[in-house]
């Protein structure tokens, strides 16, 4: 293969497609770490959605550039499958939380040390809770509903959008009340995760929450933000098409999936620390080398 001959979109589909390689390989190394040491299934499982959050951005990325002359509900469709996957990612960060402190709501089990502990909630919550409650099943409970509800308005959101897209009824006022819609879900369920943090971020502290949160959150920050960047600068003719067969929205479309696709890389090295199977090969670990000395 020689790159000296390649055109400047089949060096960037390359230099893409090698990204994503990269942040399978990190993935799948931590994956495979976790499956040997398979020593906690709840925690593991959900450790397991959190990590794919990186490839699935990665491929996803990739495949809105190898169609990058799509139509909008192809872009639509693409971004979509990353939001609902947050999604999902979220709730599961919440539930790995839970389980750290051996919180059960199915089995209405809540350890006795953190029973009436106060929550304090700020503006606008305020509006519908009270300023100051105390912890118990039925609090906990509540913050677990707000983010499982993101899970459901996510998708429910975009299938409407895609229909609605492809049969040309989708205005701007619609797009913007799904929008705020969206918005306030994402909000919610973000709130629930930071609330939950504030409260027991001692009895966290041994696990790591912030390292393993801003993984999750940096991702979507950054997916989302050059994102607005990007149609800022589009808007301000900053960026321009250089290629004739590429409009300036499909040029802004094809910079934010190359960017995804290096970003993924960082993000899935950061994760390797984060999400380090070291709590749950220790005991492996200590065994393996008394069997060694033994022989």
């Amino acid at each position: 293969m020689d790159i000296s001959k390649m055109s400047r979109g089949e060096m960037t589909l390359f230099g893409s497609a090698c990204c994503s390689m990269l942040t399978m390989h990190f993935t799948v190394q931590l994956l495979s770490q976790h499956l040997f040491y398979w020593k906690n299934p709840k925690e593991q499982k959900a450790i397991i959605i959190i990590i794919l959050m990186a490839p699935i951005y990665a491929i996803d990325s990739f495949v809105g550039l190898l169609d990058i002359q799509g139509s909008k509900a192809f872009f639509m469709l693409l971004d979509s499958i990353r939001e609902c996957y947050e999604a999902l990612v979220i709730a599961k960060f919440m539930a790995l939380m839970y389980s750290y402190l051996n919180i059960s709501i199915s089995k209405n089990i809540v350890p006795d040390g953190i029973k009436g502990r106060e929550i304090h909630h700020s503006f606008p919550m305020t509006l519908f809770q009270p300023h100051t409650v105390r912890l118990d099943h039925h609090t906990l409970k509540l913050l677990k509903y707000w983010t499982w509800q993101f899970v459901i308005i996510r998708p429910v959101c975009s299938i409407l959008m895609i229909a609605l897209q492809m049969l040309g009824m989708y205005p701007s006022w619609l797009s913007w009340t799904f929008t705020i819609i969206l918005n306030i879900s994402v909000s919610l369920a973000l709130y629930s995760l930071v609330l939950f943090y504030h409260v027991f971020a001692k009895e966290l502290q041994p696990h790591k929450p912030l390292a393993k949160f801003m993984c999750i959150k940096g991702i979507v920050f950054f997916c989302f933000w050059q994102g607005v960047v990007l149609k800022v600068l589009a808007a301000l003719g900053i960026i321009q098409s250089h290629h004739f067969w590429l409009d300036v929205e499909h040029t802004e479309e094809a910079i934010q999936n190359v960017l995804v696709c290096l970003e993924m890389v960082v993000f899935s090295v950061l994760q390797q620390y984060a999400y380090h199977v070291y709590p749950y090969s220790g005991d492996v670990e200590s065994k393996f080398k008394l069997n060694k000395k033994d022989k």
